[in-house]
C-alpha cells in the first residue's frame, strides 16, 4: 500500500516517545472488528491488539484500557477511534465522544484503498482503517447537531412516504389498465382521481380497487401533514434566513432548502463552489491518456438524497422562457435583500441559459440537466457562504460561485 509518511508524536511518562495510538474499527450491528495500530517511520507499523467485540461501545472503552495497561500508558493519554460511514449512523460516535474519546467517521469514497486484488475480511478492513488514521487518507464525514440530524431524519421519513405514494399510483394505473381502462388525460389530477373513483367493475375487482384508492388517500393525507410540519420547522429563527434565502432560485422550494441546510451543515467547510458540487457527486469525471480524451459521467458520490433534489430542482430551472419570473418566485423573494434577489436572478438566468444552449449543440437532455444541477450548486454554495458576488476583470458584477 502506498500511503504517505507522517504521524504526530506526543511525549509522555517520563520523557518516552509514543505515537498517537489510531484504533481502526470495522462495525456491523452484530460485531465490531478493533485493530490498534501504533505508526512507525521507516518501518512496519506496530500492531498492538485485534480482537472482535460484542457490538457496545463499553468494549471500545475497555478494549482501550487494557492497551493502555499493556503499554503502561497514564489515563491522560488518547486515542483516536474511526469507522466507515454505514449503517450505525452517528450512535457510536456519540456515545464514544460522550466517553472522553475522540472519535472520527470516515467517508468511505475517500479512504486510501490496497492496489491489486483485495482479500476481504472484518479484520483486514479494520487495519486498513486504522491505517487510514495513522497516515491521514482519509476525508471525515460532517457530524451534525443533534437538531439538524433530527430533522434530516423527518424529511428523509416524509420521502420515504412520497415514493411510496409514487409506486401506489403506478399500481393504480396498472390495474385500471389491465382490466381495460386508461385515461386519455394528464393523469393525477382532481379529474383522473374522479374518473377512477367513478370506475365500475365486477365485486373483487371493484373491492381491490377501493381498497387501492383507501390507500392512496391515506398517503395523500399524511403527505400533506408532513408538508405542514416542515412549514412550521422552516419557520423556525435558526432555518427561517436561510431557508428564504435559498427559495429565490427557481425549482427550490422550503423543502428541498430546508434538507440543504440540515444535510450540508456549515456549507464553510467547502472551500469552492465546485468542491461542494463534487461532494453531492455531480462533478463529472475523466478518464484521458496522450491524444484520447474520455469525458466520463457525474461521479455519483457523495450525498444521494441531496443529489436527487437537486436534480428534480434543475429540472424545475430547464422549463420555461429565460428571466421570466412567476409570481410564486416573486412571492418566495418579496421580504429578501436586494444583493440576495440579485444573484439569485443571475443564477437563473445563466442556468436556464446554459441549458438552452447546451441542448442547441446535441447534448443529451439528461447531461444537460445534470451539468445544471452541478452548477446549482455553486451557487447554492455561494448563498450561503456570503459569495454573492464579486467583480470581474472587466469590471462587471458575476456570481462568486460559477467562477469555480
Amino acid at each position: 500500500m502506498d500511503l504517505p509518511v507522517y504521524c504526530v508524536i506526543e511525549k509522555i511518562n517520563n520523557n518516552r516517545n509514543y505515537r498517537i495510538q489510531k484504533i481502526g474499527m470495522d462495525v456491523h450491528s452484530t460485531n465490531y472488528t478493533l485493530c490498534a495500530m501504533e505508526p512507525v517511520l521507516g518501518a512496519e507499523d506496530r500492531i498492538y491488539g485485534e480482537i472482535q467485540v460484542a457490538p457496545d461501545y463499553k468494549a471500545i472503552v475497555a478494549f482501550i484500557a487494557s492497551i493502555k495497561m499493556k503499554l503502561g500508558l497514564s489515563d491522560k493519554y488518547s486515542f483516536e477511534c474511526g469507522y466507515e460511514a454505514g449503517c450505525l449512523g452517528y450512535t457510536l460516535y456519540n456515545q464514544l465522544t460522550s466517553a472522553g474519546i475522540k472519535c472520527v467517521i470516515l467517508a468511505p469514497t475517500t479512504m486510501l484503498t490496497q492496489r491489486g486484488k483485495r482479500i476481504k475480511t472484518d479484520r483486514r478492513d479494520a487495519r486498513l482503517i486504522a491505517q487510514c488514521l495513522c497516515y491521514g487518507g482519509y476525508n471525515p464525514v460532517y457530524i451534525p447537531t443533534g437538531e439538524d440530524d433530527a430533522v434530516k431524519e423527518y424529511l428523509r421519513m416524509r420521502d420515504d412516504h412520497k415514493l411510496t405514494l409514487k409506486k401506489l399510483k403506478q399500481q393504480i394505473g396498472a390495474f385500471a389498465l389491465r382490466h381495460g381502462h386508461q385515461y386519455t388525460g394528464t393523469k393525477w389530477t382532481d379529474k383522473h382521481i374522479a374518473w377512477l373513483r367513478k370506475l365500475e367493475l365486477d365485486p373483487i375487482y371493484q373491492e381491490t380497487l377501493n381498497e387501492y384508492m383507501a390507500s392512496y388517500d391515506e398517503q395523500e393525507a399524511k403527505i400533506l401533514r408532513f408538508n405542514k410540519r416542515i412549514e412550521e420547522i422552516a419557520a423556525q429563527s435558526s432555518y427561517k434566513e436561510n431557508i428564504g434565502k435559498l427559495c429565490c432560485f427557481l425549482g427550490i422550494r422550503t423543502h428541498t432548502a430546508l434538507s440543504l441546510i440540515v444535510e450540508s451543515g456549515d456549507f464553510t467547510r467547502f472551500a469552492k463552489g465546485n468542491i461542494y458540487g463534487a461532494y453531492l457527486g455531480l462533478a463529472p469525471g475523466e478518464h484521458s491518456s496522450a491524444d484520447d480524451v474520455n469525458r466520463l459521467g457525474i461521479s455519483k458520490a457523495g450525498n444521494t438524497h441531496l443529489r436527487r433534489l437537486l436534480i428534480e430542482a434543475a429540472n424545475g430551472i430547464c422549463k420555461g422562457r429565460i428571466g421570466h419570473k412567476s409570481k410564486e418566485l416573486c412571492a418566495r423573494q418579496k421580504e429578501q435583500s436586494a444583493d440576495v434577489i440579485a444573484y439569485a436572478d443571475k443564477a437563473n438566468i445563466r442556468l436556464r441559459s446554459r441549458y438552452y444552449k447546451m441542448i442547441r449543440h446535441g447534448k443529451k437532455k439528461n447531461v444537460a440537466i445534470a451539468a445544471v444541477a452541478r452548477e446549482l450548486a455553486c451557487f447554492i454554495w455561494g448563498m450561503m457562504t456570503g459569495n454573492i458576488s464579486v467583480v470581474s476583470r472587466a469590471g462587471s458584477s458575476v456570481p462568486a460561485a460559477s467562477q469555480g
